[in-house]
């Protein structure tokens, strides 16, 4: 009986070791607490996602602004969502085969805006609202890309964050810039492959780490996002859709990250 109860009690123990998010409580976190964070910018039919004018607009409203870093074939850093670049320029490619003169003749869906570099968002935002920069990691460059925007961010006087769904970016993140706010994306991931499965459970914290826990407000109730919140990461939700929904989760998060309306 005994070695029952002491071996569950050690799983117990090894699962809360693997799951526990940072025990620091990082002050940079309050760019995000009781914050509507604007999803790829304020963008809307007229303002491409992750574009310049979608970029300015949330900053004249005061938003926090969310969004997204790839890492070029010239080593680069551009900011734009997906991998490829089908949907927001209506070609076959992939961001991390191309250099960045063929993405800047590229334009972004019905405009005439170009795919913004990283060093242009900042200097466009220059410090006026905090960012939370979300690391997209291809084909296992986590390590140049962190490096790449580690060197353009050296100077910027700004307050920023960043999260990847790629615990290795925060991996990094904890080894070379422990002074950085760093966050975990997730999701429940039931009918993904087991990594994903892993992921969803956020087990990959042991490596990560994170001061804040970015969860699909789909997901809320899941039980390990619901314990990192009791075990002190911020919880954040993404990304919400109408005012109702935010206010459906008012007491599962407290940062919420927002695209297609204008939230109260």
């Amino acid at each position: 009986m005994y070695w029952i109860l002491g071996s569950l009690l050690f799983l117990v123990l090894l699962f809360l070791f693997f799951v526990f998010p940072a025990v620091r409580r990082h002050p940079h976190r309050e760019v995000l607490k009781n914050r509507f964070i604007a999803h790829r910018g304020l963008h809307d039919a007229d303002r491409p996602e992750n574009s310049l004018s979608a970029f300015a607009a949330a900053k004249a409203a005061g938003y926090t602004i969310e969004t997204d870093v790839h890492l070029t074939a010239d080593g680069e850093v551009v900011v734009f969502h997906d991998d490829t670049l089908t949907r927001m320029c209506g070609v076959n490619g992939v961001v991390e085969e191309s250099t960045l003169a063929e993405l800047k003749a590229l334009r972004l869906k019905n405009s005439d805006e170009c795919i913004p570099t990283f060093a242009e968002f900042l200097e466009l935002v220059d410090g006026t609202v905090p960012l939370l920069i979300e690391f997209k990691v291809h084909g296992g460059n986590t390590v140049p890309l962190c490096e790449a925007v580690e060197r353009i961010l050296a100077d910027y006087k700004g307050e920023y964050i960043i999260q990847s769904f790629y615990p290795p970016v925060l991996h990094w993140y904890r080894k070379n810039r422990p002074a950085v706010c760093r966050g975990q994306l997730s999701a429940p991931f039931l009918n993904e492959n087991f990594a994903h499965i892993l992921s969803g459970c956020l087990l990959f914290n042991v490596i990560a780490r994170p001061d804040f826990v970015s969860y699909d407000h789909m997901g809320a109730n899941h039980p390990c996002r619901r314990l990192c919140t009791v075990l002190g990461a911020l919880p954040v939700g993404w990304t919400f859709h109408s005012q109702k929904e935010i206010d459906a989760h008012r007491a599962d998060f407290e940062g919420f990250i927002f695209e297609g309306f204008t939230p109260q």
